[in-house]
């Protein structure tokens, strides 16, 4: 009989990253609409996403995201006359998680229905891009107290804000939205700028991500999401 020598962990090798790539070639399988208004249009056309959203609508990544985690995806705001071409909200969501259903994030999905005060409720990251009829972009981290909005509209504070036209939606236009979460690192890219860049001292490490907007034409291709295992 020949012993077999027991085997060793290679040093220094990390697992290969994650990767999730979107072209909606396969319709919305790999995602949930929370949505607010029955007369949503949502179509797919060249592996384009189309949304058109009277209310408040969100597109949530079915799967968690955990560890180190990069999302890319591009974005462009319609303006070409429609009754809700209204140019706002190029927003998102990533890492977010319901503390009251820890091991179900979707258990409360039609409660939230799209309605944007219900995402109070929601432990997770926010940008705001364009929000508030394209007059501010606003960066803030959620922390699921939904008792504290509805009795007293507490919300977040703003970690950042602009105003300014450069940091604005431009209609018409395919911009390059770039999520970063790494350590304690939150970094937040469009178009290859960096807007938002956060050291949180107690980050979210999993969670889920969702593209968001209310009352706007917004078309959305391209989704890639990386990740690296803690």
């Amino acid at each position: 009989m020949t012993a077999t020598a027991p085997a060793t962990q290679a040093v220094g090798i990390q697992p290969s990253p994650r990767t999730f790539s979107e072209d909606f070639s396969q319709g919305l399988t790999n995602w949930v609409i929370e949505n607010n208004a029955d007369s949503t249009e949502v179509k797919i056309d060249q592996n384009t996403l189309d949304i058109v959203a009277p209310k408040g609508f969100t597109l949530w990544y079915k799967e968690p995201l955990e560890g180190d985690v990069t999302i890319r995806f591009e974005a462009y705001v319609v303006d070409e006359g429609g009754a809700y071409d209204r140019v706002s909200d190029l927003n998102c969501f990533w890492m977010a998680q319901d503390p009251a259903f820890p091991d179900d994030f979707f258990a409360r999905s039609k409660w939230r229905n799209g309605v944007f005060g219900r995402y109070y409720s929601l432990r997770m990251y926010y940008v705001g891009y364009g929000g508030n009829s394209n007059s501010t972009t606003r960066f803030r981290k959620y922390d699921g107290n939904y008792e504290a909005f509805q009795k007293g509209s507490q919300r977040p504070d703003i970690i950042k804000e602009y105003t300014d036209p450069a940091h604005l939606i431009k209609p018409n236009h395919w911009y390059t939205v770039e999520i970063r979460t790494k350590g304690e690192r939150v970094s937040y890219l469009i178009d290859g700028q960096l807007i938002f860049d956060y050291t949180d001292p107690a980050p979210y490490r999993d969670g889920y991500f969702g593209i968001r907007t209310t009352q706007n034409h917004l078309r959305v291709k391209n989704v890639t999401i990386i990740q690296k295992s803690p």
